[in-house]
């Protein structure tokens, strides 16, 4: 363990805020995307955002704004502590060549992030000090070894997805915030042929009130792994999503009371409809396609509230209201991820791009 300073921290002494703005009219309000930030064409800091998570200060009375943190490619980070108004470009270790895929926030001084790649090259860094200063807290030399997603239930209480390592998906867990161990993997189902995650947007993995773990799969196979005692016992379930082809699979997984929702399809396909949503009504004992699907892949999906979900891709932004069964769209930008604060929501993707979703009292 050793602490890495950081090589890079920038202010965004101007923040382009384009007013690029859709709206769609509902009974009460009306809800919109904002893009609060992007590189300029050409611009030296142009990394690919695949991670997002949105937070609150440390001291919430005196700093009532959202804090995000947006993690991309170049090891390049983006901080905002003022709700999206200004950004700071962080840089993690000084090393341009990570591939940052996660990032998991806890106000404006603390955060976790995980880059992705075969071996040493997925590692997992804590921050406490803003993106000053960076701690490395785990790496796996194995040549399977690939981190796709890292979530948190607090703190200290996190965990990491790779994908298989002789036969079996792998999971880390911290219960301390710094020190890394791989769960037992005696009930871990097997994986199929050529089966795996996606990092596409840090979304194949998530917890569910502080307890249930799910992750789902792709490329060979689409699949939802559960388990709901943090990683001791297994199932497996297969979904209706996409799959067989290298670029297929489900991509991302949420959970709300009894709902779940997953999405994906073929990454190389932005337009392509078919197989890319399917949900479930009873806590994911069976799965449906949903009735009236997105435009294309969606590699994120995010509860709004209890009912409504948006979902982002390369090929654009949808909205559902009855948990998944029928979408409408919302928008047109290529994002890669997305998170959801109080009711709105961030999401990120290439160019260093940062748009926010919000409702709007009419």
């Amino acid at each position: 363990m050793f602490m890495l300073r950081l090589g890079l921290l920038v202010e965004f002494a101007t923040v382009r805020i384009i007013l690029l703005t859709i709206f769609f009219a509902l009974p009460a309000a009306a809800q919109s995307w904002t893009v609060e930030t992007t590189a300029m064409e050409g611009s030296r800091w142009n990394a690919n955002l695949r991670g997002v998570s949105a937070t609150h200060a440390r001291d919430q009375a005196r700093h009532p704004d959202p804090v995000i943190w947006a993690a991309g490619t170049k090891s390049r980070l983006l901080r905002s502590n003022d709700g999206g108004k200004h950004y700071t470009r962080l840089l993690v270790n000084g090393d341009r060549e990570l591939d940052l895929r996660g990032v998991q926030a806890f106000n404006e001084k603390v955060a976790y992030v995980m880059s992705s790649g075969p071996g040493k090259m997925s590692r997992i860094y804590k921050t406490r000090d803003g993106g000053d200063a960076w701690k490395l807290l785990y790496f796996d030399t194995r040549p399977q070894f690939f981190l796709d997603a890292l979530v948190c239930i607090s703190e200290k209480e996190c965990f990491a997805l790779s994908d298989p390592v002789d036969g079996k998906f792998v999971l880390i867990s911290t219960t301390d915030g710094e020190h890394w161990t791989q769960l037992p993997s005696d009930t871990m189902p097997p994986a199929l042929p050529d089966e795996s995650a996606f990092a596409a947007s840090g979304t194949c993995l998530a917890i569910y009130a502080k307890r249930e773990i799910y992750f789902v799969t792709g490329h060979g196979a689409a699949r939802v792994f559960h388990s709901p005692d943090l990683g001791r016992t297994w199932t497996v379930t297969d979904t209706p999503i996409a799959k067989g082809y290298p670029s297929w699979g489900a991509f991302s997984i949420a959970r709300s009371g009894n709902a779940l929702v997953i999405v994906g399809g073929d990454y190389k396909d932005d337009a392509g409809p078919e197989r890319t949503v399917a949900y479930s009504h009873d806590e994911g004992a069976t799965w449906n396609l949903t009735t009236r699907p997105p435009g294309g892949f969606r590699s994120a999906v995010a509860f709004l509230d209890q009912n409504t979900l948006l979902t982002v891709g390369t090929g654009g932004e949808d909205m559902s209201t009855d948990q998944g069964a029928y979408w409408t769209r919302v928008g047109d930008l290529d994002l890669n991820a997305i998170t959801v604060l109080d009711g709105a929501a961030w999401a990120v993707g290439p160019n260093a791009t940062v748009a926010h979703w919000t409702a709007h009292s009419h």
